[in-house]
């Protein structure tokens, strides 16, 4: 029998050449929980405890998964976003920290001003956006839309098990004429140019959509000009909350205000980047 000291210890020496260890320690406590049924301060109380063939087999064959480079959240089919659990695949992004950070923004001011606003996310992936919206905004009218019918499904399934009611609607944001009247417009689009692969980590080119991670035409900003478009033509402007390329966050806060809008603010991410706009 295997006993968990010796098993993390083959884990981390298995995971050495391929993520840092504090990675590796982050994906021990995910796969302990998940395969092992084991909660953190369990393994730090049971580290002498064997473990049947069963969880071992399976634990071995996450194991195997993360040495190709297989995201940690595909390999458990969930991730938590905004502390709800979201199940992803490889037909939509995996949810990043900025993204929930976007979302508290929305929060904070739809909070104060008017629970009962009607939002809409464009290009929603995995739905974890409008589903956070929702969880914490019960009176609100959610809307969601993406081009990808296998995307739309996979948010199905996770605004019913997260018990929310958001409306997903089928369409290509970019040969949309107009998006339906509301009071707030959300999105994180894709922002990466094709030439930009290079600097990308393989896990994250060789599982994730190019769709929702490549800009067409190699124009960073083609997204955002359109959802600028879309909003400004609305007899009531809606607020935008869009996540953006740090690398190009200005030119991205000057195509706002050329299209119409009067205020537009940056903010940065916990890293101290500047990662999200607000445009009113």
């Amino acid at each position: 029998m295997t006993n968990l000291k010796v098993l993390k210890s083959d884990f981390i020496k298995a995971l050495s050449a391929h993520y840092e260890k504090d990675e590796i320690l982050n994906f021990y406590s995910w796969l302990a929980e998940d395969v092992l049924k084991l909660r953190t301060h369990e393994l730090l109380l049971n580290d002498e405890v064997d473990l049947d063939a069963d969880k071992l087999s399976k634990f071995h064959l996450a194991t195997e998964r993360l040495q190709h480079q297989e995201p940690i959240q595909h390999i458990l089919g969930y991730t938590e976003f905004f502390g709800l659990k979201i199940k992803v695949d490889s037909n939509v992004l995996i949810p990043r920290p900025e993204t929930e950070e976007l979302v508290q923004w929305v929060l904070d001011d739809c909070s104060a001003q008017n629970p009962a606003l009607s939002l809409i996310d464009l290009g929603t992936g995995s739905g974890c956006i409008p589903i956070a919206l929702a969880h914490h905004l019960p009176e609100a009218t959610i809307k969601a839309i993406d081009v990808s019918k296998k995307a739309l499904s996979l948010a199905a399934i996770n605004s019913e098990e997260n018990n929310v009611d958001i409306e997903l609607i089928e369409d290509d944001l970019l040969n949309m004429e107009q998006v339906p009247e509301v009071d707030v417009i959300i999105s994180n689009p894709p922002y990466v140019k094709h030439d930009e692969k290079d600097t990308m980590r393989a896990n994250v080119l060789d599982n994730e959509p190019h769709v929702a991670l490549f800009v067409y035409d190699d124009d960073p900003l083609i997204f955002y000009r359109k959802i600028a478009n879309l909003a400004i033509q609305q007899e009531n402007t809606p607020v935008v909350y869009v996540e953006v390329s740090q690398y190009l966050a200005n030119e991205t806060r000057e195509l706002f205000l050329e299209a119409g809008f009067k205020n537009v603010q940056l903010r940065k991410d916990f890293r101290g980047n500047d990662r999200m706009l607000k445009a009113y």
